[in-house]
């Protein structure tokens, strides 16, 4: 079974529109979200590009301010401060990565969390791992959603997740914990990766290596998430190898088109979230 991503995105998309429009009814008011973008990375900017477009499908009001790269940290930052004080702002997004000279931390811990549609604000991570209401972040938030249409009780399945990043390998734990499943996180430096991977009923895959996963690192009937995106002789493959594995696994994500649609659906979803917070 191939997971289609688009398919899944596009209902919760359906789903995001039909409350947001019931709220306007009842409210006469709707999300807002603004994203701050620095700088010409392209691939970020193709991605802000996207998040305006199905924001506005949805019906969520969406701005986006754009500094050059040499921005100074400062105007970021009181950037950030009006907008937390705007009550007409129901989520902030700061787009990753940052120049150089801008601290990532600061930028983070900065948002108000009960806008912080990234999940990232330490409050909403300590909220997650502690098994609180939280602000999810979008990327394993999406994975999640994705196994699940796949197999609907989780409880007791041996999850292998590669990759600690804090924006999806260590959420996804989280996430998978609060499932009951057994998690095993692996990394750079785990010995014998193959053969932890070979114990996984659900194995979920960020590390940006290309065709890493190949078909003796999967077991028979396992659920294979692919988070990774390498651009290769100019096309899009994943961290795993879908053609030597689709056969033998109960399901994979396709690279494009699987977990990539979810993370924009469940960023619409996270904004909505906000908006009823406050």
């Amino acid at each position: 079974m191939i997971i289609d991503g688009k398919k899944e995105a596009a209902t919760l998309i359906k789903e995001i529109k039909n409350e947001i429009a019931d709220l306007k009814k009842k409210t006469n008011k709707v999300p807002s979200l603004t994203v701050i973008l620095i700088g010409e990375f392209a691939p970020s900017r193709i991605y802000v590009k996207n998040k305006e477009k199905n924001s506005k499908e949805v019906g969520i009001k969406s701005n986006v301010i754009k500094y050059e790269s040499n921005v100074s940290e400062k105007v970021v930052l009181d950037k950030i401060d009006e907008l937390n004080k705007d009550k007409n702002i129901s989520g902030i997004l700061v787009q990753l990565p940052l120049p150089n000279h801008i601290n990532k931390e600061k930028i983070i811990n900065a948002i108000d969390p009960f806008k912080d549609v990234d999940g990232f604000h330490p409050l909403n991570v300590g909220n997650l791992a502690s098994g609180y209401e939280a602000i999810i972040p979008c990327t394993p938030l999406g994975c999640l959603l994705l196994i699940k249409k796949v197999e609907k009780n989780l409880s007791g399945k041996h999850a292998v997740i590669i990759g600690r990043s804090n924006l999806n390998g260590k959420p996804m734990a989280q996430l998978l914990l609060k499932e009951n499943c057994t998690v095993t996180v692996a990394h750079s430096k785990t010995k014998n990766l193959q053969s932890e991977c070979l114990k996984a009923d659900i194995l979920v895959v960020a590390v940006g290596v290309p065709n890493l996963v190949k078909r003796d690192w999967v077991k028979n009937d396992a659920i294979v998430i692919d988070v990774g995106i390498n651009k290769v002789e100019n096309k899009i493959i994943g961290d795993v190898n879908l053609e030597e594995i689709k056969d033998k696994v109960k399901a994979v994500t396709p690279v494009p088109g699987g977990v990539g649609p979810m993370t924009i659906a469940c960023l619409l979803n996270n904004t909505l979230k906000c908006f009823k917070y406050r």
